[in-house]
């Protein structure tokens, strides 16, 4: 017997492109690839790149020239670059990187097996040539869906894996393989997006918004509960349009009572929401329903009301903090988080002056923060007003000094609250970690629980929080949720 074909995934940029990896890596198994933790190991090394911003375009290129090298001194025979890079640039990107053998676009998910197998082979497979991809859907949200069918739309894969390949789940199992045996996976509630932010180029590769059936979105959570997954979280490039192509804008406050039903999971979190686009009805989802997170990842941006028209996005400092007392007069202990682009074309002085009046009453949990940069095809990269590169710089160390200074103050103000903790790692030197309601995976800091002897990755603990390491918490589990824990474990 032959044998087998070996590849590797590496996976760089947002859980949306973690989410597209698994679906890869899921139809290759399902022809008869092996799959590989280490690139090493592998026959083809596939780099599922982002191409967001700059920063992540060059660790996208950094981890194609690192698996390049392997080909020299290990059993690697091929370097295959995919994601949001690879279909952005296409041919562009392949003639300035000869390293890669090859550079597939979107289109090719569906006949990834083919593919892979031609370049191993030796043969040519041309890279693409990038288009609009908002063009191959109709203009309306409502006819959009049975469109859908005829365009590649990576993490919408078939519901069902070819007979004999689904795991013991059986037919609800979608086309998709876990790559690590963490608690926590995302699922893709939607693609694309509609909004026109004028230093955004994502729907010009992603394509327009279209929001996956939450009958496909059941049945995957349903199979990632039997994988042994504990949460849940919803990603897409817009969370809060949810359904509008399908006839329901409110779709997702449905949607989420029945997510936090289905057996086994523990704890469901909604990522990517747009403030202009947060309703009463969601809200009072987010922070009432039993196992659904009140966890409000808010796309803010900027809040001077200048910056943001130059944005071509909605809201003030003031519209800003009335959503923020809102959502806390509801549900005191969500957890908020945001990202902010500094150094935008224009920016005043008095326009920073206005996001440090918002970051500072805003009590944000987390905060990211970026220095403007052009994007090519951008409308802001057409802007005159650009700032110089010192400025921006050094307006992005203030407010990133400002940021790790807020963040440190708002996790000191938990002190004393009980946290529901799901346990990520167990490590006798390092000890046990996890996170709360309010901290997502890789963004928002995580939990040290002390005296966690005993717990094991995927216990969900309740514990008090003692004391703060920066955005990070120090917590102590409750004597009653340890005696569970341990109980659960027999």
């Amino acid at each position: 017997m032959p044998e087998r074909r070996t590849v590797a995934l590496v996976t760089l940029g947002c859980a949306r492109n973690e989410v597209d990896s698994e679906e890869l890596a899921g139809r290759l198994e399902a022809d008869g690839w092996q799959l590989v933790e280490d690139a090493a190991d592998a026959d083809v090394a596939v780099v599922n790149t982002c191409g967001f911003v700059e920063a992540a375009k060059k660790d996208s290129v950094d981890a194609l020239l690192e698996a390049n090298d392997l080909k020299s001194h290990g059993r690697t025979q091929a370097v295959v670059a995919v994601g949001c890079m690879a279909e952005r640039y296409g041919k562009e990107l392949a003639e300035a990187l000869p390293e890669a053998d090859g550079v597939l676009g979107f289109d090719d998910y569906t006949n990834i097996s083919d593919r892979l197998q031609t370049i191993l082979s030796g043969g040519i497979h041309a890279a693409h040539t990038p288009r609009d991809r908002r063009k191959l859907l109709p203009i309306s949200p409502a006819q959009r869906q049975e469109s859908a069918a005829s365009v590649a739309l990576p993490g919408h894969g078939p519901a069902d894996l070819p007979e004999g390949v689904a795991p013991a789940s059986g037919p609800r199992a979608p086309l998709r393989r876990r790559l690590d045996g963490a608690p926590v996976a995302s699922v893709k509630l939607a693609s694309g997006c509609d909004r026109r932010c004028s230093f955004c180029a994502i729907p010009s590769f992603r394509g327009s918004f279209i929001s996956r059936r939450p009958s496909d979105v059941l049945n995957e959570t349903r199979w990632l509960a039997e994988q042994g997954v504990k949460e849940i979280m919803l990603v897409s490039e817009n969370n809060t349009s949810y359904g509008k192509d399908l006839g329901d804008i409110r779709l997702l406050e449905s949607l989420l009572p029945e997510l936090a039903e289905v057996d086994g999971i523990e704890r469901v979190r909604v990522s990517y929401l747009q403030p202009a686009e947060m309703r009463p009805g969601l809200i009072d989802v987010l922070t009432s329903t039993p196992k659904v997170a009140p966890y409000f990842d808010l796309s803010f941006q900027h809040s001077a009301p200048d910056v943001l028209r130059a944005m071509r996005r909605f809201g003030d400092t003031d519209r800003f903090l009335e959503l923020l007392d809102t959502i806390r007069s509801k549900a005191p202990e969500a957890g908020v988080r945001s990202n902010f682009i500094v150094g935008f074309p224009g920016e005043t002085e008095s326009d920073l002056a206005e996001l440090e009046r918002f970051l500072t009453g805003a009590r944000l949990d987390a905060i990211g923060v970026f220095g403007y940069s052009d994007e090519e095809g951008t409308e802001a990269a057409t802007y005159d007003n650009k700032l110089d590169e010192d400025v921006v710089a050094e307006r992005l160390a203030h407010i990133s000094r400002l940021a790790e200074e807020l963040v440190s103050q708002r996790a000191e103000e938990r002190v004393g609250e009980t946290v529901q903790v799901l346990v990520e790692s167990v490590d006798e030197e390092e000890g046990v970690y996890g996170r709360g309601a309010h901290q997502a995976p890789e963004t928002d800091g995580q939990v040290l629980l002390r005296s966690g002897a005993g717990l094991s990755v995927g216990r969900m603990v309740e514990a008090k929080v003692v004391g703060t390491e920066g955005v990070d918490l120090v917590a102590e589990p409750l004597t009653g949720s340890l005696a569970c824990s341990e109980e659960a474990g027999r």
